[in-house]
């Protein structure tokens, strides 16, 4: 019982620590998901000449997560691109991890 207060922070600390990065909404698209990843990744390559990492996170390309250039998995700036929760269509947000912001989302926003 001594330990119970020890075990108890510890759950406490590793939950917080296991949080993943705040996503931001850009928007909805009525293209499917693995479209509008298709398109974020060639406009991110195409304007920094580097390669962009795509990483499914269901199967088939129906969510997948596009690194900002210069990114990695798992936790670097990113697309989340995801099936909408009502209805055909897409979800998209951003995930921030660094200097990457709005001009990243202004390339996602021209993909909807």
């Amino acid at each position: 019982m001594k330990y119970f207060p020890l075990l108890a922070l510890t759950v406490a600390i590793s939950a917080c620590a296991a949080q993943p990065p705040a996503v931001q909404q850009v928007g909805t698209s009525q293209k499917a998901p693995n479209v509008v990843a298709q398109c974020v990744a060639q406009k991110w390559a195409d304007k920094s000449q580097q390669q962009v990492v795509s990483q499914d996170t269901l199967a088939g390309d129906k969510a997948v997560d596009v690194y900002v250039p210069g990114q990695q998995p798992p936790n670097g700036a990113a697309a989340v691109v995801r099936p909408a929760t009502t209805g055909a269509g897409t979800w998209v947000g951003f995930r921030a991890s660094g200097a990457a912001g709005s001009q990243a989302t202004g390339d996602i926003q021209a993909c909807l």
